[in-house]
C-alpha cells in the first residue's frame, strides 16, 4: 500500500490497464480532458466566423494525420494527397447526388474507395523510394485530376458538383455549430485511432519500414504488405477529410484539389512535426490560419500604406515558403518538438541543472 505522505520518484504501474493507458500520467490526462472540454464548448463561446475557421482547421487536421501516417511514420513520400482528397469528395458527391444514398452511408464509402485507390497507387512503393516514389505519387495526382476533369457524365467535368449538408433525424447540419461538432467527433476518433495504431504490431511495422526497410525485411516484416497497407490507411483518412470538406463547402471541383493543396498538406506535417499525431493538428491549424492572419495584418497596415492589398497573393507565397525553410533549418521536428522543449524547460525551471 502506498504511503500518501511519501513523495515517490518515477512512474509506477499496478495493473496492465494502467500500463496500457494512452496517457499514463494523471496530470496529462486531466490536461487532455480540459482541452477536449474547451473545444466542446468552443461554438458556444465564439462567433460563427471563428467556428467556421475551427471547422476548416479540424478537417485539415484529419487529412494531415492521414498523410503523416504515410510520410511521417512509414517514411513514404506522397505528393498526391490533393487528388486523394478529391477522390473522397467526389465519391461522396456521386453517391449522395446521383445514387441518392445517405451521407452516413456515402461518408465511410468515400474513405474505403479512397483507400482502394491509394493502395493501387501504393503498389510501386515496393520498388521505388525517395524522389522516385514522390514522382510516382505526383503522377497519381495528375492522373486522378485528369479523370475527374474529363469524365463529364460522372463527375460533371470542370463545372464540378453541388452537394448538400448532412442531416441527423431530420435536423440539417446547415449551421456552423452543427457541422463543427460532426468534425470534432471525427477528429477525436482519427487522433485516438492513429495514436493507438502505433502502439500495435502494425504501427511498429510501419515505423520499422521507415527507419530501415532492409532491416525490417530481415526481421520478417512483409514490405509489400505494410507499404500498401500504409497507403490504404493514410488514404482512408484523407478521403474522409475530402468528403467532410466537400459537404462543408457544398461543392467539389477539380481546381480545389490542385498540386498546391498537396504542397500545403505536406507543409502541415513538416511544420507540425513528422511522426507526431498532435504535430499534425498543430501544423494543420498553423497553415490553415496563416492566410487569415496575413490578410488581417495587411488590412491593418494598408491604413498606413495604401495599395498593400494588391501584394497579398505574392506575400502569402513568400511567407509560406519562408516558414517551411526556417522550420527545416532551425526545428526540423516542427511545432510538436517546440512544445516538448517548452514543457521540458518548465520541468526544471528555475533550477539551472
Amino acid at each position: 500500500m502506498r504511503n500518501p505522505f511519501v513523495m515517490e520518484c518515477g512512474e509506477f504501474r499496478a495493473s496492465y490497464k494502467e500500463d496500457m493507458a494512452l496517457y499514463k500520467i494523471p496530470r496529462v490526462r486531466y490536461r487532455v480532458y480540459a482541452i477536449i472540454a474547451f473545444f466542446a464548448v468552443f461554438p458556444l463561446i465564439f462567433p460563427e466566423y471563428y467556428v467556421g475557421l475551427a471547422t476548416l482547421c479540424g478537417i485539415a487536421a484529419i487529412g494531415a494525420i492521414g498523410l503523416n501516417i504515410l510520410t511521417g511514420f512509414t517514411g513514404l513520400i506522397s505528393i498526391g494527397v490533393g487528388a486523394f482528397l478529391g477522390v473522397g469528395g467526389y465519391t461522396s458527391a456521386i453517391l449522395t447526388t446521383k445514387l441518392g444514398l445517405s451521407f452516413w452511408i456515402s461518408f465511410p464509402l468515400a474513405g474505403i474507395v479512397t483507400a482502394a485507390v491509394g493502395a493501387l497507387f501504393g503498389i510501386p512503393s515496393l520498388r521505388l523510394k525517395g524522389l522516385y516514389l514522390a514522382m510516382a505519387t505526383l503522377a497519381a495526382q495528375v492522373i486522378i485530376l485528369f479523370v475527374i476533369s474529363h469524365w463529364d457524365s460522372l463527375t460533371g467535368g470542370t463545372a464540378g458538383m453541388v452537394l448538400q449538408r448532412p442531416s441527423i433525424g431530420g435536423y440539417m447540419l446547415s449551421s456552423e455549430t452543427g457541422y463543427y461538432y460532426l468534425m470534432f467527433v471525427i477528429l477525436i476518433f482519427t487522433a485516438i485511432f492513429a495514436m493507438n495504431l502505433f502502439r500495435s504490431r502494425t504501427g511498429r511495422a510501419f515505423v520499422a519500414v521507415r527507419d530501415r526497410d532492409l532491416a525490417a525485411e530481415v526481421m520478417g516484416i512483409n514490405l509489400f504488405k505494410y507499404k500498401v497497407l500504409a497507403f490504404a490507411v493514410s488514404s482512408f483518412f484523407v478521403g474522409i477529410a475530402g468528403a467532410l470538406l466537400g459537404h462543408y463547402t457544398m461543392i467539389v471541383s477539380p481546381e480545389l484539389y490542385s498540386i498546391q493543396v498537396s504542397i500545403e498538406y505536406l507543409a502541415m506535417i513538416l511544420v507540425g512535426g513528422l511522426g507526431s499525431v498532435m504535430g499534425s493538428i498543430y501544423g494543420a491549424v498553423f497553415i490553415t490560419l496563416l492566410p487569415v492572419v496575413l490578410r488581417g495584418l495587411i488590412e491593418t497596415l494598408s491604413v498606413f500604406m495604401p495599395g498593400l492589398e494588391g501584394v497579398f497573393a505574392g506575400l502569402r507565397e513568400v511567407v509560406f515558403g519562408a516558414i517551411i525553410i526556417l522550420f527545416l533549418i532551425y526545428e526540423p521536428e516542427g511545432l510538436a518538438k517546440m512544445w516538448r522543449n517548452l514543457k521540458d524547460y518548465f520541468k526544471l525551471w528555475p533550477f539551472s541543472y
